[in-house]
């Protein structure tokens, strides 16, 4: 595994990070059992990973928490997550200070921990912004003060927000050490909005998003390089439909494209930790592997960032 200093915490974690969310959340979403769920937490640990990432509304803190039990505490980073509104009704509505502190609250019992290295505000957005800062963040730094939390963190709603537009706000007012940022081939507007000035202040990142369901599904693949050439996000004539990215593969030593994914962003200058999430070892494996490889050729590497350089559309699921 390699290591590096993540920005200005100043904490040693692994380049890879196991996500406990995405499409798998640790195979639940799949039909895994809980012990199947574990097992893979704990061979993560055996290959190295010490940055374990996961959020009240994955509903796995707590296999995360029997994961790690007995595991040497000042070993691993934990991150886990809280969304600052709550969903259901027509409109989102904010949760009180009350409210977030007694959530904080109940992942540390959940995770069987009594400091959460990481907590971010989850999935934030822009229009939350105000908010966050105003009634919430204060809440969180007396947990800090009372050393139930170590450092602040947002994640942003790629979903949406496809051009860092919460994240640009947040890093400007420099209230956060670590962010979670949504990159991959196919956007890349990190690298102009965000990387950029994350690098300059010492703000820790996290990659989400490295690999999606554009990766692994060429149907899909299709279906986005054709809306993206209808908006004139890319040229017309930068790829073939039929066999879009197989050059890449052809041009580098990368044996799939999502192993091609995995390390163009894994050496994106700027990011710290790329987030990989499964229920089966024998992927998680394999992610590894890809993650640890060296970059691709810079000229294939150059190639993707001219061909996708305008897209603002899409996040690739």
């Amino acid at each position: 595994m390699d290591y590096c200093t993540f920005g200005r915490t100043g904490l040693e974690v692994s380049v890879v990070g196991m996500g406990a969310g995405g499409p798998s959340r640790l195979g639940v979403n799949t039909g895994g059992s809980e012990q199947e769920s574990i097992a893979v937490v704990r061979r993560a640990l055996e290959l190295g990973i010490n940055y374990i990432d996961t959020a009240e509304a994955y509903g796995t803190e707590e296999i995360v928490g029997k994961a790690i039990r007995g595991v040497d505490r000042d070993s691993i980073v934990i991150s886990t997550k809280k969304n600052a509104f709550r969903k259901g009704g027509p409109v989102p509505m904010p949760l009180t200070a009350e409210e977030f502190v007694a959530g904080v609250e109940a992942s540390l019992k959940r995770l069987g921990v009594e400091t959460i290295d990481v907590f971010h505000f989850h999935g934030a957005r822009l229009d939350q912004y105000s908010h966050i800062c105003e009634e919430l963040v204060p809440a969180l730094q007396g947990m800090q003060q009372a050393g139930k939390i170590r450092h602040l963190a947002v994640s942003e709603h790629f979903a949406s927000d496809f051009e860092h537009g919460l994240l640009r706000q947040a890093i400007e007012d420099d209230l956060f050490d670590v962010v979670m940022v949504g990159f991959n081939i196919l956007n890349q507007t990190a690298r102009r909005d965000v990387l950029p000035v994350t690098r300059e202040k010492g703000i820790a990142t996290e990659c989400m998003f490295a690999v999606r369901r554009a990766f692994s599904n060429p149907t899909r693949l299709r279906e986005i390089l054709v809306d993206l050439r209808r908006s004139g996000e890319i040229d017309t004539d930068a790829l073939d439909l039929f066999e879009p990215l197989d050059w890449v593969l052809e041009e580098s030593d990368a044996k799939s494209l999502p192993e091609a994914a995995y390390r163009f962003c894994r050496h994106e200058p700027g990011i710290d930790v790329v987030l990989t999430g499964t229920g089966n070892i024998r992927h998680l494996e394999d992610n590894v592997a890809s993650l640890l490889r060296p970059p691709l050729p810079s000229e294939l590497v150059a190639r993707l960032r001219k061909i996708f350089g305008r897209v603002h559309s899409v996040n690739g699921s």
